[in-house]
């Protein structure tokens, strides 16, 4: 097997899966090795994501972990034996991998929920808004290099709009909708962006008032996929150093939590779109 190289967090999620499977089962890389006729070094290299594996090799190794949850054998299989190459390699050298594994995360969600208090959702921007937002990152930016993300961060919208649109939920705090990064003009452009979006049938932006209540959150934005399998979904906070996915059950399950009582302290689609476009008279 050849070494692999610049891996992704999507590639890596196999060997992880892998791993957590061997660990459920109780054995260690040596048992399993022994189980198996390899070695120890190599059970490591693959969930490790050193070398790449098949489909076939998830299986086997599952069946050695005698794990019964058959749809998660076949979602991690599925990803093993992926081979095509995403648009965002293109921008391989050209972005931190952080922001290459985001687009890659939304590009195979089976649906996207996600949050926002200060910022619009990313793919719900327009250019100009984007174009704004990457004016103001410290350190600064070098012009092209501001024309490189928006370029992508509108590429990663295909999403939405393709032949067969993920669904998504977007959760937006009044304070976003007030900004007006870019200007006023700018700003009324994206809010009826906004608007107009939330009439698509894949697409619910819900928003949370000023006069609501109380809900949970630490002001990153938060961005939530659902896989095939609920043990395969993946949730990425935005920091001001990148995009930080998380995978790990525990940490699912409390975003999940913060996501749902986000969504219970919103308005309605409707209500949300009326305020939208009420702020957007006023801006």
């Amino acid at each position: 097997m050849a070494p692999r190289t610049a891996a992704s967090a999507r590639r890596l999620r196999v060997g992880v899966e892998l791993r957590r499977m061997r660990e459920r089962a109780g054995l260690t890389a040596a048992e399993a090795a022994r189980r198996l006729g390899t070695t120890s070094a190599q059970i490591s290299n693959i969930e490790a994501n050193r070398f790449g594996v098949s489909a076939e090799r998830v299986r086997t190794l599952a069946h050695l972990y005698a794990c019964i949850d058959q749809p998660l054998v076949e979602a991690v299989a599925d990803m093993a034996g992926e081979r095509c190459r995403g648009w965002w390699e293109e921008y391989r050298d050209i972005l931190p991998p952080s922001l290459l594994d985001l687009a890659e995360m939304e590009f195979h969600a089976t649906a996207l929920r996600v949050a926002q208090v200060i910022n619009i959702p990313g793919l719900l921007q327009t250019p100009e808004h984007a174009r704004a937002l990457f004016r103001e990152v410290v350190p600064a930016l070098r012009p092209h290099d501001i024309e490189h993300r928006v370029s992508y961060r509108v590429k990663r919208q295909v999403v939405l709009f393709q032949n067969r649109p993920v669904p998504y939920t977007a959760l937006v705090h009044e304070a976003a909708l007030r900004m007006q990064f870019g200007g006023r003009e700018v700003a009324k452009a994206q809010l009826h962006h906004l608007a107009e979006v939330s009439e698509e049938s894949n697409i619910e932006i819900r928003v949370i008032p000023f006069d609501g209540t109380s809900f949970p959150t630490a002001g990153h934005g938060l961005d939530y996929a659902h896989g095939p399998v609920t043990a395969l979904d993946t949730a990425s906070l935005d920091t001001a150093h990148g995009a930080e996915l998380f995978d790990a059950a525990g940490k699912l399950e409390t975003y999940r939590m913060v996501l749902d009582r986000m969504e219970a302290a919103a308005l309605a689609p409707d209500a949300s779109r009326d305020l939208i476009l009420r702020i957007a008279k006023n801006t």
